[in-house]
């Protein structure tokens, strides 16, 4: 489990990225989740586009995301979502 310190770095360090994963219309399909997971591996920390105007469709997708990818969730702000997995690369250097 992330610090609050720790959420607020990640959360710092997501502001300039782009989103790697667009979820559309057809929703959390194998193939998304599938993307979401080769970008943890590669980045450790995403963002993820989300189509669709019902906020609490994109609170039940973030959940969802994090139980089937093991990821923490970092942040919601409107259509985007930000999860965080560390890899055995340790890309980001966490604040104790």
């Amino acid at each position: 489990m992330l610090t609050s310190k720790k959420i607020a770095y990640l959360k710092a360090l997501s502001h300039h990225k782009k989103p790697i994963v667009t979820i559309g219309n057809k929703g959390l399909t194998e193939s998304v989740l599938n993307e979401i997971h080769v970008g943890l591996k590669a980045h450790e920390l995403i963002k993820i586009q989300v189509s669709g105007d019902d906020r609490q469709a994109r609170i039940k997708l973030l959940q969802e995301i994090c139980k089937a990818s093991g990821a923490e969730p970092i942040n919601h702000i409107g259509k985007l979502l930000v999860i965080y997995q560390q890899s055995d690369k340790k890309l980001i250097d966490l604040p104790d």
